[in-house]
């Protein structure tokens, strides 16, 4: 069983909780997908199968230690990343804060106190079929799936498979999720032949890679709105767009807003019994 990603979250924890995460078996840390710390409450551990409950009760303390130990005591660093809800750990792993925001001039700069953290576990794992990746790997496609059901994990494997077959791939890892640079290596398997362009927001990411980098393939993680205008440029440019998209069914895209003449087809991710499966989907216009 492989525990060492699992292994690496617990490091952010106070050690009184890094005793109870240790006591899970390894089978249990090895499907383990997120860890949830909730003030005054307790402490989970989210799997594949559904979530574990642990021993001990979480203090503020608790949520703040997680905090300076993730941004290596410096959260001045990463006060912008806090503002929108999250900041990731050196590694790859996300984490979602919960609390009292704080406001100024109607818009969320922080946090005045805090109630939970949500520390996501990511993984390298070879998910995409061979056959699949022969088919996808020169267009433009849109990964979906709900929450949680693997679009981020299957868009990494794919940019590694390309990429190691000889193709230009650029990576705008808004978050640092998909490649997770330290020191400018990635953490993460994304290729002999991609750029990583890390903690930039996506549609200026676009824009920068365009001008300097000759992508024939540009992938970014949960497009929006705000990255239209640039993903219409980057198609224009003859680059070829991979993105995912939180969606649960072909039904639910159609009500989507994304850039649909960029997207001729899509890849739906599922969840059933434990295991995931892969539906190639036709994007309505």
């Amino acid at each position: 069983m492989d525990t060492k990603r699992f292994d690496e979250a617990v490091t952010l924890l106070p050690e009184r909780l890094q005793r109870e995460l240790l006591f899970l078996e390894p089978a249990l840390r090895a499907g383990a997908e997120e860890l949830r710390l909730y003030c005054g409450r307790g402490l989970r551990a989210v799997l594949d199968t559904g979530i574990v409950p642990l021993r001990g009760t979480v203090a503020r303390e608790d949520l703040e230690y997680v905090l300076e130990r993730a941004s290596r005591s410096s959260l001045h660093a990463v006060q912008e990343s806090l503002r929108r809800g999250y900041l990731t750990a050196p590694g790859g792993f996300r984490i979602g804060v919960c609390g009292a925001v704080v406001l100024k001039d109607g818009e969320p700069r922080g946090f005045r106190q805090l109630s939970s953290l949500c520390i996501r576990i990511p993984r390298q794992v070879s998910c995409v079929p061979p056959e699949l990746a022969e088919r996808l790997w020169d267009k433009s496609l849109l990964i979906l799936s709900p929450p949680g059901g693997g679009k981020t994990t299957f868009l990494r494997d794919l940019v590694r498979l390309v990429s190691d077959r000889g193709t230009r791939v650029c990576l705008v890892d808004e978050r640092g999720e998909l490649a997770a640079l330290a020191g400018g290596i990635p953490q993460f398997d994304v290729g002999r032949n991609t750029d990583v362009l890390e903690g930039c927001p996506k549609a200026e990411g676009v824009e920068m890679l365009l001008r300097s980098m000759s992508p024939q393939v540009i992938a970014m993680d949960e497009l929006g709105a705000a990255e239209e205008e640039a993903v219409y440029r980057a198609a224009d440019s003859g680059v070829s767009v991979w993105a995912t998209l939180h969606c649960a069914s072909q039904e639910e895209l159609a009500r989507k807003r994304f850039p649909r003449r960029v997207f001729r087809q899509g890849l739906l991710i599922r969840r059933e019994a434990g295991r995931r499966t892969y539906q190639e989907v036709r994007i309505p216009w």
